[in-house]
């Protein structure tokens, strides 16, 4: 999609869809107040007509209207200035995009950015409108023969208020831009199908990533190196595959030689049956997805690149595929973790904590600043919070409160749950230092729990996305979640906040 900004004139801008915003009471924005003026009163008339719903996102096309240089005029409502958050916003400007990508306009005119977002700016919007604009494009046809009907719509103006300042808009677009590229590098890598996207597949993409950036390093480490860093435990996930484990680390330096870095720890299962422990068949095919944690890594590293953002970020990737055979391990195995401590493997379909505790164990090499784990770890956490909220657990009160409001801002929530030392009783083990699962109650808090046990070293939070990273049902296919939020608190630590 290309994205402009434009100072014109709405009445004679000979857009093929001029979009205007109606806040309570049928009031138009500055720019839709111009273009009434231009009709002679007709956009007035038809929103007295009673066409156009009260609730936001609704949407009204008009065509033509006399007076106006477009071949369109869509009508959006915003709703009242008191409940225009930047969720009502960002829900309003997408039903907008879609309402113009069915019809046959190749380009559009949004006069949408001098909108009274609550707690939001000119600058916010603009990376709103860039972030909805690029989505829009994004459709996974890489194995259908017939590709559909794509939207005519490739050309986004975007209307400059008076005594706008273009240069801070422009680097609000292109961040806009940057962080729908990693939405969408972290939508296709859930998307593509299991026999393609295994563990050595997520390490050329990593590579790709570095080739086109030269501030990307990329490092990958197979069995034999992590056999001899002692990561039994992950390498116990991947005995019964064919598809050999891999550790993949991507190093972004854009900050300061020497910089801590925040430091990104995604859970890469590629395929997860279950191991021995078998799940059962009724929508297994969505495992694929259980790969989601590492998929976010990759699109954050992404957008950090495609931002230049001046921040030192490292990317850490526990990449294997849980099959059954004759190599795999057992219910009863016990295995050493690269920490020295050992498991009681009781479920070999909580495969996700075992991988991720020996990389959240290696990325001690790093002293990061700090480190957040990424992972379709839990059921119970979908239970407990739904396909809202992403599952956050930190004992660092000053990250949990960052994450949080990064989440709220990218609108990509999280919710905090509890990280007690009650807890990590229900992981005791007879014959080993714990189990890997800790009893049918508070499944999300002791996977939680079992992790912390590897993180004593450095400020560390747990984001469980097992909820909000895929959708099933007619709208199956991956989120890109949580990309906005991570990317958001990457923003801001480096101070590069939109207002």
């Amino acid at each position: 999609m290309e994205l402009h900004l434009r100072a014109v004139d709405s009445a004679k801008s000979g857009t093929q869809c001029l979009v205007l915003g109606v806040l309570e009471g049928k009031k138009l924005l500055p720019a839709g107040k111009e273009a009434d003026k231009a009709s002679s009163g007709a956009i007035a008339a038809a929103l007295r007509s009673g066409d156009l719903d009260e609730k936001a996102g609704a949407t009204l096309l008009l065509q033509p209207v006399p007076g106006l240089g477009a071949a369109r005029v869509l009508l959006v409502r915003l709703g009242a200035v008191s409940k225009l958050t930047r969720k009502v916003y960002a829900q309003a400007l997408r039903a907008a995009l879609e309402a113009v990508a069915r019809t046959s306009a190749k380009d559009a005119l949004l006069t949408l950015l001098d909108a009274p977002v609550r707690g939001a700016g000119p600058e916010w919007i603009a990376r709103c409108i860039a972030l909805e604009s690029e989505k829009l494009d994004y459709r996974f046809t890489e194995y259908k023969s017939k590709k559909g009907r794509t939207p005519t719509l490739k050309t986004v103006n975007i209307a400059l208020p008076a005594k706008a300042g273009r240069a801070k808009l422009k680097a609000a677009l292109a961040q806009g831009q940057a962080l729908a590229a990693g939405i969408s590098v972290a939508r296709r890598l859930g998307d593509l199908p299991p026999n393609v996207c295994n563990p050595r597949y997520l390490a050329s993409q990593a590579r790709a990533l570095a080739s086109k950036h030269d501030k990307v390093r990329v490092k990958v480490l197979g069995e034999r190196e992590m056999s001899r860093l002692g990561m039994h435990c992950l390498l116990s996930v991947s005995n019964g595959s064919a598809n050999e484990a891999q550790l993949i680390i991507i190093e972004y330096s854009g900050g300061k030689r020497g910089q801590a870095p925040e430091v990104l720890v995604g859970k890469g299962i590629t395929f997860d049956t279950g191991g021995i422990s078998l799940k059962p068949g009724a929508a297994m095919d969505e495992m694929k997805y259980d790969m989601c944690g590492a998929a976010s890594v990759m699109g954050t590293l992404t957008a950090c690149a495609e931002m230049d953002l001046p921040l030192n970020v490292t990317g850490v990737i526990a990449a294997a595929e849980n099959m059954p055979s004759g190599t795999a391990t057992r219910p009863g195995d016990i295995v050493k973790t690269m920490s020295g401590q050992t498991v009681e493997i009781l479920n070999t379909d909580a495969e996700g904590r075992l991988v991720l505790c020996d990389a959240l164990t290696y990325v001690e090499r790093f002293k990061p600043a700090h480190v957040i784990d990424i992972a379709t770890l839990t059921g119970a956490c979908v239970v407990a919070l739904g396909k809202v909220n992403s599952g956050l657990f930190t004992e660092d009160d000053r990250l949990a409160d960052s994450l949080l409001k990064a989440g709220e801002s990218a609108l990509d929530p999280a919710w905090r749950l509890p990280l007690q030392e009650e807890y990590q009783s229900l992981l005791d083990s007879n014959f080993a230092d714990m189990a890997n699962i800790g009893g049918p109650h508070g499944g999300a808090i002791t996977a939680a729990c079992f992790l912390a046990r590897y993180t004593r070293a450095y400020s560390w939070a747990h984001l469980d996305i097992a909820g909000v990273a895929w959708n099933s049902g007619a709208a199956k296919g991956g989120t890109g979640r949580p990309v906005g939020l991570l990317t958001e608190y990457l923003v801001n630590r480096a101070g590069k906040a939109p207002q």
